[in-house]
């Protein structure tokens, strides 16, 4: 079954253009980059713009419920460090992953919210795509919705920067292909009636009709790389944190969508 998942794929890839063409990639300039809500449908967009039929907005309001229950061993809400979310978390989800000095990495949101919860709360760090953990980073993106991109300037980001581009451009899989034979050079196109859009990250976490759920950016990347049949990543994974990295400075200056709806 997975060798004729391949067949499949591969023979969608050659229909769309995407292997036929020489696979020279080109990075979009700045003043062509476009988020991939500039692709979609009137109704998607329709949905995602309206907070009441949004279902996105289902975990955000879970998150704002989240942010004030106390946890763990200390007892702590997340409000009790942090206040009224709307003012203390206002532009935070615009600059993510950033630099965190104690693990001398890079974090995604996510992680920032597991750190916030073992450092601070005393509690269990919550596990990836499960439903509390994306209701918190949604909740906190959403504070950051409409205001730009505008990436950790942590000079200390640069290296992992650079490891999150080589990975995007980097051909692997049975199909020999990188990110960037899609999202840079054929973003024009349509994958199994699907529009090929430029993989701008401002819009995580999102509610995409296929799954009829929230997701985390690094589910989408894990799809990715299993379309092109290439060896996968944990969650967390430091290649998939850098990866994102790389994607928000892809997207810097668009405006944040969280919680955005794809199909």
């Amino acid at each position: 079954m997975k060798f004729a998942a391949t067949i499949v794929l591969a023979s969608l890839l050659i229909a769309a253009g995407i292997v036929a063409r020489p696979l020279i990639a080109t990075e979009i300039p700045q003043g062509e980059r476009r988020s991939g809500y500039s692709f979609m449908a009137p109704e998607t967009r329709a949905m995602q713009d309206d907070r009441t039929s949004n279902p996105g907005m289902l975990w955000v309001l879970d998150g704002e419920t989240l942010w004030k229950q106390k946890q763990g061993a200390a007892g702590k809400a997340c409000a009790d460090c942090h206040g009224d979310a709307s003012s203390s978390m206002k532009g935070v989800a615009a600059r993510y992953p950033a630099y965190d000095k104690p693990l001398g990495r890079p974090v995604n949101l996510e992680q920032r919210v597991n750190l916030c919860r073992v450092r601070h709360q005393e509690a269990e760090p919550l596990p990836y795509e499960k439903h509390d953990l994306l209701a918190l980073a949604a909740y906190v993106a959403e504070q950051s919705r409409g205001l730009p991109v505008a990436p950790d300037p942590a000079p200390e980001l640069e290296p992992f920067v650079t490891k999150g581009r080589d990975f995007f451009m980097h051909r692997q899989g049975q199909l020999n292909l990188g990110c960037t034979n899609c999202h840079d050079d054929n973003w024009d196109k349509h994958l199994a009636g699907s529009a090929v859009t430029q993989a701008m990250a401002n819009g995580y976490p999102m509610y995409r009709l296929e799954w009829q759920t929230l997701g985390s950016l690094q589910r989408r990347l894990r799809n990715c790389i299993n379309g092109m049949r290439a060896q996968n990543y944990n969650f967390g994974a430091p290649e998939l944190v850098e990866l994102e990295l790389y994607l928000m400075t892809r997207a810097r200056g668009m405006p944040v969508e969280t919680p955005a709806v794809r199909p």
